[in-house]
């Protein structure tokens, strides 16, 4: 080590060396660490926040400059977060994966006031109705900031929905302080995760902000063509080999009926089949004293009703029908396995 170094080592406090040491503790305690923009967030909000992670993530505030030392110090791929290491922000610690980790912070969020010279997260919008608020000057604050205002029925009322800060613009003083009249809460606040670093792997924010609803679609959309394929290649898994069996047991039922093969199962459809072409035969003879007795009342099928083949058409739709239910209900098993899976993942 160089004189100049050791000079320097020796000027750092010793209260300084036990943050960095704490720092680096809880980034090499948790599985997943994160850098939190903390700016803006009352302390008061802070603090509930804080005890709301207790028991699933640590939260510590510090000097950007011993962060960047700790996470330097650890020196296993996590110093990569010193990019994010800019401006308020905090160290947050987890063993839940970086999508749950987001997904928590981002529900722990509040409504809150916004301030003067703050920026506009979104279209401020005054919505039409009544304010509560009595005739008066404040009639006057609302017009003057762009809302359409006016005295009706006792009170102030605003008669149509009203922009009065588009977003991305600041937000001056007279809009802050009509927004605080009204009890309007047009921010959101809470910590929002930069980075996460997890596993050797570097998450930015906008990787993390997945719809999580759509996300568990696709995997089950692809779960089941998969099946589907296993299905129509005829490649047994413990999934596909049920739905392989019952459509070989419906094709071999089919081809049983076509050639007419007098086996146990096939032949109660047979003499249906058979009784179906000899009543259809009856119907055509217009001779009664040519037709046994029990035959000759007997009527031309209903229009529609099926003929010969028709009818062993539709034994074979009937089996593929039943294929499809079948398919249904395993496509229904999956959907489950493939939801406990992702409800596993995200937490």
């Amino acid at each position: 080590m160089s004189a100049e170094a050791e000079r320097k080592t020796e000027t750092i406090p010793e209260w300084k060396k036990e943050e960095v040491e704490e720092i680096a503790d809880l980034i090499e305690g948790y599985s997943s660490v994160g850098i939190v923009n903390v700016a803006g967030i009352p302390s008061r909000q802070l603090q509930t926040m804080r005890r709301n992670l207790h028991g699933s993530a640590e939260l510590r505030i510090s000097r950007n400059t011993l962060v960047e030392r700790a996470l330097d110090q650890v020196d296993e791929g996590v110093e990569e977060l010193k990019q994010y290491v800019a401006g308020e922000i905090g160290l947050i610690g987890t063993n839940d994966n970086p999508f749950g980790l987001f997904q928590q912070l981002e529900a722990s969020k509040s409504p809150a006031p916004i301030g003067a010279g703050e920026v506009a997260p979104n279209d401020i919008v005054i919505p039409e109705g009544d304010t509560g608020v009595d005739p008066g000057p404040f009639v006057g604050e609302l017009q003057s900031i762009g809302a359409a205002a006016r005295i009706m029925e006792g009170s102030i009322h605003v008669t149509e929905d009203s922009v009065v800060a588009e977003e991305g613009e600041e937000v001056d003083e007279d809009v802050a302080n009509v927004l605080a009249e009204l009890g309007m809460e047009p921010k959101e606040v809470g910590l929002d995760l930069q980075g996460v670093y997890s596993d050797g792997v570097l998450f930015e924010a906008d990787e993390l902000a997945i719809d999580i609803d759509e996300y568990r679609a696709d995997v089950e959309a692809a779960a089941a063509r998969a099946r589907n394929l296993s299905v129509n290649a005829v490649y047994p898994t413990a999934q596909t080999t049920p739905t392989l069996v019952q459509k070989a047991e419906g094709e071999a039922k089919s081809l049983g009926l076509q050639a007419e093969i007098e086996s146990p199962d096939v032949v109660p459809d047979l003499v249906s089949k058979a009784d179906g072409q000899l009543r259809a035969l009856a119907a055509q003879i217009d001779d009664e004293e040519a037709l046994p007795e029990e035959l000759s009342d007997v009527e031309a099928p209903a229009e529609g009703a099926a003929s010969e083949d028709e009818s062993t058409d539709e034994d074979t739709e009937s089996d593929a029908d039943a294929e499809d239910e079948a398919e249904a209900d395993e496509d229904d098993d999956d959907d489950d396995e493939s939801g406990d899976a992702l409800g596993a993942m995200f937490g």
